[in-house]
């Protein structure tokens, strides 16, 4: 008998190996994103990497690339706008590290409201994507 209540199952994301591995080996994230634009993960490493440099803007923007072409990646993988987003499952990361990188420059340039819902999100999504990266 099928749990009515239990909610959505958990949405796990195709990995794009040839991406993954690209960064992995030290392609930079540019040419990762120019070449594979749908990969939330290079989106996120760049969002990452000019955070870190103090360009909150730009990091503002790669993360917000990252997490709308993740968003798109959810819904075609049965994800409908809620449910479980498992940090365990590695091709997931990218698009929660953007919904991270995007609630962090939000936050630095003054868009309160919508870091705060993006941390939620993210704390939805799984409470280990926020614990691993909040750190």
């Amino acid at each position: 008998m099928e749990n009515l209540l239990a909610g959505p199952p958990p949405t796990l994301l195709p990995d794009l190996p040839e991406a993954r591995e690209a960064l992995e080996s030290g392609v930079k994230p540019s040419d990762v994103a120019a070449r594979f634009p749908a990969y939330p993960g290079a989106w996120a490493a760049l969002a990452e990497e000019y955070f870190a440099q103090g360009h909150a803007v730009t990091s503002y923007a790669f993360a917000r690339t990252g997490y709308h072409r993740g968003l798109d990646q959810l819904r075609r993988n049965g994800w409908k706008g809620h449910g479980p987003i498992p940090w365990e499952h590695e091709a997931n990361r990218g698009f929660l590290r953007c919904l991270y990188s995007l609630a962090r420059a939000a936050q630095s340039i003054g868009e309160k409201d919508e870091a705060e819902r993006c941390i939620q999100f993210l704390k939805d999504s799984d409470p280990a994507a926020y614990d691993a990266l909040a750190k």
